[in-house]
């Protein structure tokens, strides 16, 4: 009886999972599309301004490709790894300071997203540093030259 409970909800994970990948395809293929129309931007307004939509667009789809990069890896692996969902926050939050600048708020707000920034980035590292998953070999050899052993 639980192994059925069970293998019901492997299959119904497995198959929401789906629809929520496909969905995140169809919305980056979409955000790619609006990206690419908002080069129009280009011949009537200024370029400034018309570069600046097209620099938060992509950072966008890059915080939507962290995403779907989550949860491939949930997918496969069946649980979702800390240091992704840091990377997802890390490409979210600099898209949010990248588009404060351009609309010159005050510095407090840089501020504080600094702050949550570096607080981020502390976090992965540690989060790599004391991991309990063994190593992969990959990441053995790109470790930096720091070593504290």
């Amino acid at each position: 009886m639980a192994s059925d409970i069970t293998r019901v909800w492997e299959v119904g994970t497995r198959f929401v999972l789906s629809l929520l990948i496909l969905t995140i395809l169809l919305g980056l293929a979409g955000g790619v599309a609006k990206t690419f129309l908002d080069l129009r931007l280009l011949f009537s307004d200024n370029v400034e301004v018309a570069l600046r939509q097209v620099l938060v667009d992509t950072l966008t789809l890059l915080a939507v490709v962290e995403v779907l990069k989550t949860t491939l890896a949930y997918s496969s692996e069946g649980r979702v790894r800390v240091t992704f969902i840091i990377d997802t926050v890390l490409v979210v939050m600099l898209t949010e300071v990248i588009s404060r600048w351009f609309t010159d708020k005050e510095w407090h707000q840089f501020a504080i997203l600094g702050g949550i920034l570096l607080t981020l980035g502390l976090l992965r590292i540690v989060a790599i540093r004391y991991s309990p998953a063994p190593p992969t070999p990959t990441q053995q050899t790109n470790q930096p030259g720091l070593s504290f052993s």
